[in-house]
């Protein structure tokens, strides 16, 4: 590990998570990732070699630790209560990074793999049916991919391969049009009107769908300069 040389508790919290990639990790972990699958799906592009190196580095500085699951054969990684408190953190720099930052989302932003993993998390698991629904994701434009979100308790889950079962929804999207609409650009419903989203299936389903969606955390956070109608 790099150092600043400092005794600065900035300079020294930045030689631990301002490497490259790590926040993002930190990201996950809080967001309820815990198996090396589960961080690759929030991290789409990072090399596995980095992420193992990463989680080490997490490790040594006692942020994370490694587990074994409940059948104790898997690995997880979980953090630990330094880690914990990095939540208002991480969140308050999504929360800068949304109001300042954040305020257009072109070509070289989008990352289906990421919105449907991220999607699978919010989803209101109040509002979804007792029986399981199978939506299949259908992403043109910018960015181009098939996923398949398996909507049923106790958790939902992504396929990237058909997972065999029938298909309840069938969402098209413009890519860049459904990631404005998770980040609180747009809504869901204005996309659909503009012929940018569509959604076919069971019409109550069809009709039920945008209300699962509990888009980004950082959806709510108004842009700088931004005016509420009121």
């Amino acid at each position: 590990m790099r150092t600043y040389g400092q005794f600065c508790p900035i300079a020294k919290s930045s030689e631990i998570l301002a490497e490259r990639w790590t926040l993002l990790i930190v990201r996950e972990l809080l967001l309820g990732s815990h198996r090396f699958n589960e961080l690759e799906w929030g991290l789409p592009h990072i090399p596995r070699s980095l992420l193992t190196q990463r989680l080490r580095s997490l490790e040594d500085a006692g942020v994370l630790e490694r587990r074994a699951d409940a059948g104790g054969k898997r690995r997880e990684y979980h953090l630990t209560t330094a880690g914990l408190e990095l939540f208002e953190i991480v969140k308050g720099i999504g929360d800068w990074g949304q109001k300042w930052v954040n305020h257009n989302i072109g070509h070289g932003d989008v990352d289906p793999k990421l919105l449907v993993w991220d999607m699978h998390r919010r989803l209101d698991l109040e509002a979804i049916p007792d029986h399981r629904v199978v939506i299949q994701l259908d992403f043109h434009g910018a960015a181009r991919g098939i996923f398949w979100l398996v909507v049923e308790r106790p958790e939902p889950s992504v396929c990237q391969t058909d997972p065999g079962f029938d298909v309840d929804l069938f969402v098209s999207a413009d890519t860049i049009a459904l990631h404005r609409v998770w980040m609180g650009h747009t809504t869901i419903h204005e996309a659909i009107d503009e012929g940018l989203v569509e959604i076919d299936g069971l019409p109550e389903l069809a009709r039920a769908f945008p209300k699962w969606l509990q888009l980004s955390f950082f959806a709510g956070v108004q842009p700088a300069g931004a005016t509420v109608a009121g």
